[in-house]
């Protein structure tokens, strides 16, 4: 069995901590936040490699993982229906996963408040140093997000890479929303394509982590460009003008974008998602990157999820990546033992994350202005988000499976009306 430290307690590290302490290994995670983490973050699409995790991870296969929706519709800018699709999926929240994998982790794992300083290694192991003195054991997996510390140290040249547009984001709770909404988006994932920009959202666990009727809420993300040198500034300004290049906190958002963004979505979006957008007590946002590593191993250091590679959120494989990622290092470490198992993992993990970034990059050339496959964006299908984001790339070809099933209102789509 091996030593383990974990850099990072969101929940790839809690994956990773969770799968190897149960095959044996010592395991210390460490997370630089001295409270919970829990209430961060917002919706989550899950996939079978997700499920499947977690039921490695210890959780009963009895849990309610999330909320279930029969399948997808979008609507025009009046509100109208263009098509629906059948496509039955879970979907969760990053609150509901955290909940669930801290519960299944021994307390003794967790070590929180304390800040990742500097890594050495040789060959018998790393050594770490913290704001909380040193750490040995003989790996250690980063899994410290975008961010990550310990991939600017050993890999400084990846850098994340602006994609020119945001998302704002946030959740609305159930009992709020009319009949109408209730009755036409609350309960499917729902799509408005707008010229230029994106909205998809979908119900999701509500307040305590309830998925019963009367308790959920629903999870938007509106995809709307903002140049690196113009809009994007202004978005990352808070009302007191202080401006935040790696990302604005919630609370800190403008109210003044606030109130701009919802008068937008009365003119842009679909009456539903509009009252959405006034009923959200707190949105936010989040600029839109990529991120592609070369490596993902060096030595017996590893990284996991967001700190190899970073999706744009339309694959909606963000956390099943990161899922994978844990799996596959458990098993190279019992397959392979400490000195070779990173490499394995590397070998196998490196093309996967490669590849998922690409998509990530077709899907989101539409925000970008980019023609795709020879369509120039401002002629796409309305309809083709709906058969292509955030679906099971593991189930098939479930692409063309699900173009193949969709339902149009007409012989062609409506048009969307500027």
């Amino acid at each position: 069995m091996a030593s383990v430290l974990i850099a990072g307690g969101s929940l790839g590290g809690l994956m990773a901590a969770n799968l190897l302490s149960r095959d044996g290994h010592t395991v210390t995670l460490l997370e630089k936040a001295s409270g919970t983490l829990d209430g961060r973050g917002a919706g989550i699409v899950t996939h079978a490699a997700l499920v499947e995790g977690m039921h490695r991870c210890g959780m009963d296969p009895a849990t309610a993982l999330g909320v279930s929706v029969r399948g997808r519709v979008t609507l025009d800018n009046h509100g109208t229906v263009l098509g629906e699709l059948a496509m039955p999926q879970v979907l969760t929240s990053w609150s509901r996963l955290y909940q669930l994998l801290r519960d299944l982790l021994p307390p003794d794992c967790y070590r929180p408040g304390v800040t990742v300083q500097q890594v050495r290694q040789d060959l018998r192991g790393v050594q770490v140093a913290t704001s909380a003195g040193r750490f040995e054991a003989d790996l250690l997996v980063a899994a410290d997000g975008i961010r990550s510390a310990i991939r600017q140290q050993l890999w400084p040249a990846v850098q994340p890479l602006y994609a020119g547009y945001v998302a704002w984001r946030g959740v609305c709770e159930e009992t709020l929303l009319s009949r109408r909404c209730l009755d036409s988006v609350f309960e499917r994932f729902a799509f408005c394509v707008p010229p230029g920009e994106q909205l998809i959202g979908y119900p999701v666990a509500g307040a305590g982590n309830r998925t019963e009727p009367g308790h959920r809420a629903w999870n938007f993300v509106w995809y709307r460009p903002a140049p690196a040198s113009g809009a994007l500034t202004e978005l990352l300004t808070d009302a007191d003008g202080v401006h935040h290049p790696q990302g604005i906190p919630p609370h800190k958002v403008s109210w003044r974008e606030i109130a701009r963004m919802r008068s937008d979505a009365r003119r842009l979006l679909a009456p539903q998602f509009a009252e959405i957008m006034e009923k959200t007590a707190q949105p936010f946002l989040q600029p839109i990157h990529d991120l592609c590593s070369d490596e993902m191993a060096q030595g017996r250091v590893a990284l996991l999820g967001d700190a190899a590679f970073v999706a744009r959120p339309h694959v909606g494989m963000g956390v099943t990546k990161a899922m994978q990622d844990a799996m596959a290092l458990a098993d190279a470490l019992r397959e392979h033992g400490a000195a070779a198992a990173w490499q394995a993992y590397a070998q196998q993990r490196l093309p996967a994350g490669q590849r998922v970034v690409e998509r990530g990059r077709r899907l989101g050339a539409y925000m970008q202005g980019l023609a795709r496959d020879g369509i120039p964006a401002g002629e796409r299908d309305p309809l083709t988000p709906m058969a292509e984001t955030a679906i099971d790339l593991d189930a098939g070809d479930a692409a063309q499976a699900a173009a193949a099933s969709l339902s149009r209102t007409g012989d062609r789509p409506v048009p969307f009306h500027a």
